[in-house]
């Protein structure tokens, strides 16, 4: 009896090892992706000065609906999977986010290559994976922005209906 458990427990535990390190390295990716983005999205801001700060009152904020959600699909193990996606686009000025308006096309099909590009089990499983896509969108969104108009525009991207099928 004392020898089979004995030979059952080195190869439990090289399983669990094996598991423990795609845990770690599946947050170590996580962790990457985050600091990335935030690296990203705040590199070329720097501090106001000081009576600059005090008089710059921030606008009130406008939302702008896309016009129809997102929808995407993903193969995962021969079956397929669906997600959609209704965003609304905050900004600081209705001039620029219609401005932002001519460049739509280029930002949806900017959007649904990034959507597309995810992994199902990410976004399913945690409000980790799905914060990271918004922030990601958020960063698209920005790209497009700054390289048509010459600035970010939007603050931030908002999911207003968020599907997994």
């Amino acid at each position: 009896m004392a020898k089979s458990d004995a030979v059952k427990d080195p190869a439990t535990k090289g399983k669990l090892k094996l598991i423990l390190l795609m845990v770690l390295a599946l947050l170590l990716a996580v962790g990457l992706s985050v600091g990335a983005t935030w690296f990203i999205m705040h590199k070329g801001e720097s501090a106001p000065a000081p009576e600059a700060a005090a008089s710059n009152v921030k606008p009130a904020a406008i939302y702008e609906p896309l016009a129809t959600a997102f929808v995407v699909n993903f193969n995962q193990n021969g079956r397929q999977r669906y997600m959609q996606v209704s965003i609304t686009m905050q900004g600081r000025s209705q001039a620029d986010l219609d401005a932002l308006k001519v460049h739509m096309p280029v930002i949806r099909n900017n959007l649904v290559m990034m959507f597309s590009g995810q992994g199902f089990d990410t976004l399913a499983s945690s409000p980790v994976g799905q914060e990271m896509l918004r922030q990601k969108a958020t960063a698209v969104v920005q790209e497009v922005a700054q390289k048509e108009i010459g600035k970010p525009v939007v603050d931030q991207l908002l999911f207003t209906n968020f599907v997994l099928q």
